[in-house]
């Protein structure tokens, strides 16, 4: 199940477009049974959890919340409990997305696309700390959004 929640009212993004994406991705990945959260933010909301949780204290584009902290890219969940088919929770701000769509010359949906997968791709243990990991990350996150309308 995917859930999407926003506390922002000002800038306006197809709830259902974006849930269907990530459905998408979910499959693509074979946990279209594992539940993911996305919560659609401003800066200040996202510059707290930014503070809170990586002691940065600045707004930022999206923060990922693994549900399996300790999965290796490519490896697979395993579950004992539907419980347990859990993905995460991803953090969106979107004046933050909206401001680096303009700066990239793109839409904000095509923003929140990559972001979305992006983020997905921390909560199955990717991630971008050295070149190496990033090159691994940036290949997969390619895949992904081959399949999207991108």
């Amino acid at each position: 199940m995917i859930t999407i929640k926003t506390t922002q009212r000002k800038i306006k993004v197809n709830i259902e477009k974006l849930k269907k994406e990530a459905r998408t991705v979910l499959g693509l990945l074979n946990y279209h049974d594992f539940e993911l959260n996305i919560f659609l933010t401003t800066n200040q909301t996202i510059r707290a959890y930014n503070k809170k949780y990586r002691k940065i204290d600045k707004p930022t584009d999206i923060l990922s919340f693994p549900y399996w902290p300790n999965l290796k890219p490519g490896q697979r969940i395993v579950t004992e409990t539907a419980e347990d088919k859990q993905l995460g929770d991803l953090i969106i701000s979107l004046e933050y997305v909206q401001n680096d769509a303009k700066k990239l010359k793109t839409t904000l949906n095509k923003r929140l696309q990559v972001l979305l997968v992006h983020g997905i791709c921390h909560l199955i243990g990717y991630d971008h700390e050295t070149e190496a990991k990033y090159k691994v990350m940036q290949k997969k996150e390619k895949e992904l959004l081959s399949h999207l309308d991108y």
